[in-house]
C-alpha cells in the first residue's frame, strides 16, 4: 500500500469518537424539540424555506447536505482500491450484504411492520412515504462513522478504508437504480428526473469535488494541510446537520404531536435490519474464514446507513413534510446507540468467532496499529 494510503488508514483507525458523535442521539432529540417549537412559532418562515426549489431540489437543503457530505468524502483515499485483493473474502461479504441484501431486507421489514402490523397506528396517507424513506435509508452504506465503529471494534484500518472507498464508487452507479427498483416494486411513483438529479447533486458532484480538493491539498501541503482543512470543516458539517434536522422537524411538528408513537414505530424495522445485516455479515465472514479484525468492520459497514444522503434524497423526492423525510431522520436518531451495541456484541464474541477452525491468527493478519 502507498505511504499516502497507509497514513490515511492509520489516522482513520486512531480517530476518536468526538463529543458530537458520542451524543448524537441527544443532539437529534434536542433538534426535534427545537424544530417543533420553531415550526409552531414561525410557520410562514418554514413555508418560505420549503418553497426555495429548483427542479424539486430544495436549495437551502442542497447547500446544507454538501456541507455535511464533502468533509466526509475528503477523508476517503480512492488509492486504497488497489488493495481490494488483500482481504477479498471480507470485501466480498460486505459488498453482498450492502448491495444484495440490505436494501431488500429493509423493504421486507418495512412492508411487514409499516404496511401491515403497524398500519392502524400510522396516518394512512403516509404509509407509502414511510416505506420509501426506509428504502432510501438502507440503499447506501455509511461513509464516515464506520471509521469510528471499526476502531472501537479493533478493525483492520486498511480493510475499512478500502471497503468504504469501494462502496463510494459503487454508490455512484447503484444508488439510483436500486432506489428506483425498490420504489417501483413497492408501487410508489418514482420521479426519475428528480432521482437522477439527486444522485448527481448528492453523490457525483460531492465525490468529484472532494477528490479534486483532496488531491490539491495533498499536493500543495501534504497530510498536514488536509488535516487542517478537515478540522476546520468539522464544526461546519455539524452545524449543517443540526440545522437540517431543525428544518425537518419544523415541518413535521404537527404530525409528531398528533402521532407521538410514529418515531418509535418507524424505529422497529430500522433496528431489525441493523441486527439482521450485521449478524449476516459477521456469520458469513466466519464461514469464509476472515480474521476477526475484518469480520468486525465488515459487520458494522454492512449494517450502517448513509443517513445524510438518505435525508437529502427523501426531501428532494417527497418533500420536507413527507413521511419519507421523517423515516430517514429516525435513522439518525438511533444511529449511535444501536451501532455501539453491535460493536459491543462483536467485541464480546471474539473468542467464539475465533474458535472456528481455519480462522487466521489475529496478530498475523491484523498487526497492532501504530500511529503514523
Amino acid at each position: 500500500m502507498s505511504a499516502q494510503c497507509e497514513t490515511t488508514a492509520r489516522r482513520a483507525a486512531g480517530a476518536p469518537m468526538g463529543l458530537f458523535e458520542r451524543y448524537l442521539t441527544l443532539w437529534v432529540a434536542l433538534c426535534i424539540v427545537a424544530g417543533i417549537a420553531l415550526g409552531h412559532l414561525f410557520p410562514s418562515l418554514f413555508q418560505a424555506i420549503g418553497g426555495m426549489e429548483v427542479a424539486q431540489i430544495n436549495l437551502p437543503v442542497a447547500v446544507l447536505i454538501w456541507l455535511m457530505i464533502i468533509p466526509m468524502l475528503l477523508k476517503i483515499d480512492f488509492g486504497a482500491l488497489g488493495q481490494v485483493r488483500r482481504h477479498w473474502r471480507g470485501i466480498g461479504v460486505t459488498l453482498f450484504v450492502n448491495w444484495g441484501v440490505k436494501p431488500f431486507s429493509m423493504m421486507l421489514f418495512a412492508w411487514i411492520f409499516i404496511a401491515w402490523l403497524f398500519r392502524d397506528w400510522l396516518p394512512a396517507e403516509q404509509i407509502e412515504s414511510y416505506i420509501a424513506g426506509l428504502i432510501l435509508l438502507a440503499a447506501a452504506p455509511c461513509t464516515a462513522m464506520v471509521f469510528v465503529w471499526s476502531r472501537l471494534a479493533g478493525g483492520e484500518p486498511h480493510f475499512t478504508l478500502t471497503q468504504v472507498a469501494l462502496n463510494d464508487v459503487i454508490m455512484i452507479f447503484a444508488f439510483g437504480p436500486i432506489v428506483g427498483l425498490l420504489l417501483g416494486l413497492a408501487a410508489i411513483v418514482v420521479p426519475w428526473d428528480t432521482l437522477f438529479l439527486s444522485v448527481v447533486l448528492y453523490i457525483v458532484v460531492p465525490v468529484v469535488f472532494a477528490q479534486v480538493w483532496r488531491g490539491r491539498l495533498l499536493k500543495t501541503g501534504g497530510q498536514t494541510a488536509l488535516d487542517r482543512v478537515l478540522a476546520r470543516l468539522g464544526p461546519l458539517s455539524l452545524v449543517a446537520l443540526l440545522v437540517t434536522l431543525v428544518l425537518l422537524f419544523g415541518f413535521q411538528g404537527e404530525q409528531i404531536i398528533a402521532q407521538p408513537l410514529v418515531i418509535a414505530l418507524l424505529a422497529v424495522p430500522i433496528l431489525l435490519q441493523v441486527f439482521f445485516n450485521s449478524g449476516l455479515a459477521y456469520l458469513l465472514n466466519r464461514a469464509v474464514r476472515s480474521p476477526h479484525c475484518v469480520a468486525g468492520p465488515s459487520a458494522l459497514i454492512g449494517a450502517s446507513n448513509f443517513f445524510e444522503l438518505a435525508v437529502a434524497a427523501a426531501i428532494a423526492l417527497f418533500g420536507f413534510s413527507s413521511g419519507a423525510a421523517l423515516a430517514t431522520v429516525v435513522g439518525v436518531l438511533i444511529e449511535v446507540p444501536v451501532m455501539l451495541l453491535v460493536t459491543r456484541i462483536v467485541n464480546r464474541s471474539r473468542a467464539w468467532y475465533e474458535s472456528a477452525p481455519g480462522i487466521p491468527d489475529h496478530d498475523a493478519c491484523c498487526p497492532p496499529q501504530r500511529e503514523a
